[in-house]
């Protein structure tokens, strides 16, 4: 089972890590991996050099940041492989204790299986190929 896990910081952002803070993660990490846990993982750039773009009645709308509902912002992602919720909510509570103060949103992603077989095979084979090229970056 695949999970997205959404970090979202209680510190205000921008503040970057300390050095003994991005040693720590690396352990973490390597721990991870090592596991055969994690996937991908990447940390967020200030919001003030993103954007949000949103489609309503046909109708897009483009926000430029920086966004003001700080708890509202991401600040990095983890995708990590479990064999269920509640390995996946201890591996995020692992995290959390190395990252500080804030929330992970843990999220269980659609797999190509779980397509009905009467689903167009064109999108079940699409997203296979997708997860083998993830499987294959990793």
């Amino acid at each position: 089972m695949r999970f997205m896990c959404l970090y979202k910081p209680s510190q205000r952002e921008g503040v970057p890590p300390s050095q003994q803070e991005l040693a720590e993660m690396g352990k973490l990490i390597e721990e991870m991996i090592r596991a055969g846990v994690l996937i991908a993982t990447e940390g967020c750039q200030p919001s003030s050099k993103g954007a949000r773009v949103r489609l309503s009645g046909g109708k897009f709308t483009v926000t430029d940041g920086p966004f003001t509902e700080a708890k509202e912002l991401i600040a990095g992602f983890a995708l990590i492989e479990a064999s269920s919720k509640e390995e996946a909510i201890e591996w995020t509570k692992h995290f959390l204790s190395v990252a500080g103060d804030g929330e992970s949103e843990i999220r269980l992603l659609h797999e190509a299986s779980d397509c009905a077989p009467e689903s167009a095979p064109e999108l079940r084979e699409a997203a296979t190929s997708r997860g083998a090229l993830v499987d294959a970056k990793a």
